[in-house]
C-alpha cells in the first residue's frame, strides 16, 4: 500500500485512465515480442496457429481481466495491484502468495525487456555485439534513474515513447500492405514442418505480449479513481492491441517470407518499410522495449512495497518504506539487483536464447498469477457474499473459473516440468504465510475431510475481526402456530437468500420430564415441514419452564462456535394478550446485541405479479440493514424483478438539495439499482405511508424499542399504522450491517 510515513506531508501525484492505466498497459503488451518474436513465432508456427496462439493468449488475459474488473469495483483500491485486490479477497495466505509470484513475474520482466531492447541494438549496430553484458546495465541504470525520480516524470516519458512506437507500427503497416501478395500468405497459412518447436514451446515465448495487463493495474494505488480506471484502461488496451497484433500476424504471414520470419523476425520489419524509413522501427523496438521495461520497473517495487507493508513475509518487512511523495524506492533497488544479477548470468545471451528462456519463465509466472486471481473472484462470487456487488455488472462467476482453469491448463501443456516447479514455489509460499498467521492445515480423507474443514474453518472464523463487509443474516425465527408459519419461514429463507444461516425455531413451556416426547415430535414436524417446503434452515426446539427465561438462554447458547445468531425475525403479535411475550423477546434481543425484524405478512407475492419493495429511510441506524435485507429479498427467483425504492419525507423545500445529494451518495455507495423519493411534507406519517405504498409487495419501516410502559401504546398506534397494508417489515438494528461496505 502506498502511503505518506507518519509525520511526514506530501501527496502522492494520481493520474487518469489514459495516463496511469491505459499507457503503461498498452506499452507493455506492445512490447518487446511485437517486434522481435513474433515474427519467428509466425514464421514456426504459420498463420493460422499464430492467430491460435494469440487467440488463446488473449482469451486468458480477456477472462482475467473481468475477474480483476470485478473485484476493482468492489473494493477501495489501495496500492499494490493485483496483490492487493487478491489478498483483500482470499486473506493472506493466498494475497502473499500471488503477491511473490507477481512480484517475481514483473522483476523478471524489466531484464526480459532490456534484452529485448539490446538484442535489437546489437543486431542494428553488429559492431556493438561485445559490449552486450555492459548495454544491458547501461539501459538499466538510466531507467534505474528515470524510476528513482517518480511515477509522474516516467509516465510523461511514456507518452513521448508511445509516440515513436506508433509511427513505427504504422510505418511497417504501411510498407506491408504495399508488399503483401496471397501466394506469399498461402505459403504462411501452415506450420513449418521442420520446426524444432512445439506449439506450446511457441506459445510460451509469445505469450508475455497478452500480459501487460497488470501494468496498469499496478499502479492502483496512483489512480485518481481506480474502480473506474482499471475496466476502462484494461479494456481499452487490450482491444487496441489486439487489433495491431491480428493485424501484424496476418501483414507479416502475407508480405514476408518464411525463411526471413524465422532467420530475421526483427530486420524482416525493417525490410517493410518503404523510402528507406526502416529507421522508424528501430525506434519502435527500442522505444517498446524501454517503455515497457519502464512499466515493469514502476509496478514491480510497488507490488512489493505492498506486500511488505501488510508484513505478511518477514523478510520483506524493511521495504514497505516509502518516500514523502509515495515512492517505494527501497523495493525499486532490490528490483533493480535482481534485474542485474539476471543480466550477470545472461552475459552471453546476445544469440536470443536467453530472451526466449526469460519469456517462458515470465510466461510460467503470469499464467499462474491469472490463475490465482480469477480463483479469487470465482471464490467472492460463487460464495455468494452480499457485500460482492461489484459496478461492473459484465462479470459471472463462470467466467472467473473457466479463467483460472484455462491458465492452469495451458501452464502444463506449455511445460508440465515448470509447471510442476510453479506447484511447489506456490505451496510452499502459501504453507509459510499460513504458518506465519497462526492458521491450522486442512485434512484430507472424504469425512474427515469436511469436519476437519469446517472445525478449521470455525476456528479461523473466531479469530478474525467482525467487519461490517462480511455482514451476512444468522436468522433465528420463532414460529409456533403452524397456520402462520410458512409464510414467516418463507420469508426467513428469502432473507437469507442462500447467503445466510436460518435456524427455525419453537419453544415448549414445561419440565423436560414432561415434554420430552413433544419436543421429539415437535422437532420432527420442523424438519419435515423445513423438507417438504424446501427451505434451507435447521430445526431446534427448546424446552422450558418459562417462557421470558427460555427465549433469553435460547438466544444466548445458539451458535455453531462463531456464527452467532445477529438478526431475530418474529411474527407480528395481533392480539395484545401477546404484548408482554413481545416485548420479552424484543428486550432480550436488544440486549444480546441482536437485531430485530417483526414481520406483519399479508400475503406471499404472486410469481407473475410485478413487484415493489418499499423502503422508509428515517436515518442509517435501521435504514442500512432495511436497504440489505431488500436486496437479499429481490435476488430470490420469486422475487425476480423486483424493483426497490427508498422514500425520505422532509419537512421543508429547503432540505431538498442536500437530503438529494446525500440520498444520491447513498444509493451510489450500496452499488445497488434503487430508485429515489424525496417527499416534502407535513402531513402525518401514516398518512403518506398508506398513500404512497399501498400497492407496494413489500414495506420496510425502521422502529425504536418500547419500554415496558409504553409497549401497549407501540403495539396499538403499530396495529392501525400496518391497517391495510401489504406485507411489513418492522426493523430494529444493532448497527452491525453497513451499506456501504
Amino acid at each position: 500500500m502506498i502511503k505518506t510515513p507518519a509525520g511526514v506531508s506530501g501527496e502522492t501525484e494520481k493520474f487518469s485512465t489514459f495516463a496511469g492505466v491505459f499507457t503503461p498497459s498498452i506499452l507493455t503488451i506492445l512490447g518487446v515480442i511485437l517486434f522481435m518474436r513474433s515474427g519467428f513465432v509466425i514464421g514456426h508456427a504459420g498463420v493460422m496457429q499464430a492467430l491460435l496462439i494469440l487467440a488463446i493468449g488473449k482469451s486468458i488475459s480477456i477472462l482475467t481481466s473481468f475477474s480483476i474488473s470485478a473485484i476493482a469495483t468492489n473494493t477501495d483500491v489501495k496500492g499494490g495491484g493485483a496483490y492487493f485486490l487478491i489478498s483483500r479477497t482470499l486473506g493472506p495466505e493466498f494475497g502473499g502468495t500471488i503477491g511473490v509470484a507477481l512480484y517475481l513475474a514483473q522483476t523478471l520482466s524489466v531484464p526480459f525487456y532490456i534484452l529485448g531492447f539490446t538484442e535489437a541494438l546489437v543486431r542494428t549496430f553488429p559492431l556493438l555485439a561485445p559490449g552486450f553484458l555492459y548495454i544491458n546495465f547501461s539501459v538499466l541504470i538510466i531507467l534505474f534513474v528515470i524510476t528513482f525520480r517518480g511515477a509522474g516524470w516516467a509516465i510523461s516519458v511514456q507518452y513521448i515513447i508511445m509516440a515513436m512506437l506508433g509511427l513505427s507500427i504504422f510505418s511497417f503497416f504501411g510498407g506491408g500492405m504495399l508488399k503483401f501478395d496471397r501466394n506469399v500468405l498461402s505459403a504462411n497459412l501452415t506450420p513449418f514442418t521442420d520446426s524444432p518447436y512445439s506449439f506450446w514451446q511457441l506459445f510460451a515465448i509469445y505469450f508475455p505480449a497478452v500480459t501487460g495487463i497488470m501494468a496498469g493495474v499496478n499502479m492502483s494505488g496512483d489512480l485518481k479513481k481506480p474502480s473506474r480506471s482499471i475496466p476502462l484502461g484494461t479494456f481499452a488496451a487490450i482491444g487496441a492491441a489486439l487489433l495491431i497484433y491480428v493485424g501484424q500476424i496476418i501483414i507479416c504471414g502475407g508480405s514476408v517470407s518464411r525463411e526471413q520470419l524465422i532467420d530475421k523476425p526483427y530486420h524482416s520489419l525493417i525490410d517493410l518499410v518503404p523510402f528507406h524509413l526502416g529507421f522508424l522501427v528501430t525506434l519502435g523496438v527500442f522505444a517498446a522495449t524501454l517503455s515497457s521495461a519502464l512499466g515493469s520497473l514502476l509496478g514491480a517495487p510497488r507490488i512489493l512495497q505492498s506486500l511488505a507493508a501488510d508484513r505478511l513475509l518477514k523478510p520483506l518487512n524493511l521495504f514497505s518504506k516509502v518516500t514523502r511523495n509515495g515512492e517505494p524506492r527501497r523495493a525499486l533497488l532490490l528490483t533493480t539487483g535482481i534485474s542485474a544479477l539476471v543480466f550477470y548470468f545472461a552475459r552471453n545471451g546476445g544469440s536470443g536464447g536467453a530472451l526466449n528462456i526469460i519469456a517462458s519463465m515470465v510466461t510460467m509466472l503470469f499464467l499462474w498469477t491469472y490463475s490465482i486471481t480469477n480463483f479469487a473472484a470465482f471464490i467472492e462470487s460463487f460464495s455468494r457474499n452480499p457485500s460482492f456487488r461489484p459496478r461492473f455488472k459484465l462479470f459471472h462467476w463462470f467466467l472467473a473459473l473457466c479463467g483460472a482453469v484455462f491458465s492452469l491448463v495451458v501452464s502444463v501443456l506449455v511445460d508440465a516440468a515448470a509447471a510442476f516447479g510453479a506447484v511447489v514455489l506456490v505451496t510452499l509460499l502459501f504453507l509459510y504465510v499460513r504458518k506465519f498467521a497462526g492458521v491450522s492445515l486442512f485434512a484430507d480423507a472424504r469425512h474427515g475431510f469436511f469436519y476437519s474443514r469446517t472445525r478449521n474453518n470455525l476456528l479461523t472464523l473466531e479469530q478474525m475481526p467482525i467487519h461490517p463487509k462480511n455482514w451476512r443474516p444468522t436468522i433465528i425465527a420463532f414460529t409456533s402456530n403452524s397456520q402462520t408459519r410458512l409464510p414467516l419461514v418463507k420469508y426467513a429463507d428469502w432473507l437469507g437468500s442462500g447467503r445466510g444461516i436460518i435456524t427455525l425455531a419453537g419453544i415448549i413451556t414445561g419440565t423436560y420430564e414432561e415434554k420430552a416426547k413433544e419436543r421429539e415430535a415437535y422437532l420432527a414436524e420442523l424438519s419435515s415441514f423445513i423438507k417438504s417446503n424446501q427451505i434451507r434452515a435447521f430445526p431446534e426446539v427448546l424446552v422450558t419452564p418459562e417462557f421470558g427465561l427460555g427465549l433469553n438462554h435460547f438466544l444466548q447458547v445458539t451458535s455453531i462456535g462463531p456464527v452467532k445468531p445477529n438478526l431475530v425475525l418474529m411474527g407480528w403479535a395481533h392480539d395484545e394478550e401477546r404484548i408482554q411475550t413481545l416485548h420479552q423477546s424484543l428486550s432480550t434481543a436488544q440486549q444480546l446485541n441482536m437485531s430485530t425484524v417483526l414481520l406483519c405478512n399479508k400475503e406471499l407475492p404472486e410469481k407473475k405479479k410485478r413487484r415493489r419493495i418499499d423502503i422508509w429511510w428515517r436515518g442509517k441506524s435501521n435504514g442500512s440493514l432495511m436497504v440489505i435485507l431488500a436486496y437479499l429479498l429481490s435476488l430470490n427467483r420469486t422475487w425476480g424483478g423486483t424493483s426497490i425504492r427508498i422514500l425520505r419525507v422532509i419537512p421543508d423545500t429547503p432540505e431538498h438539495a442536500a437530503t438529494h445529494t446525500e440520498m444520491t451518495d447513498l444509493i451510489e455507495a450500496s452499488r445497488m439499482k434503487i430508485t429515489m423519493e424525496i417527499i416534502i411534507s407535513r402531513e402525518p406519517f401514516a398518512n403518506l405511508l398508506h398513500s404512497r405504498s399501498h400497492d407496494a409487495t413489500a414495506v420496510f419501516i425502521g422502529f425504536s424499542l418500547p419500554s415496558a410502559d409504553t409497549i401497549l401504546s407501540f403495539h396499538r398506534s403499530m396495529s392501525a399504522l400496518l391497517d391495510g397494508m401489504p406485507t411489513t417489515f418492522l426493523v430494529h438494528s444493532t448497527g452491525e450491517a453497513d451499506l456501504v461496505s
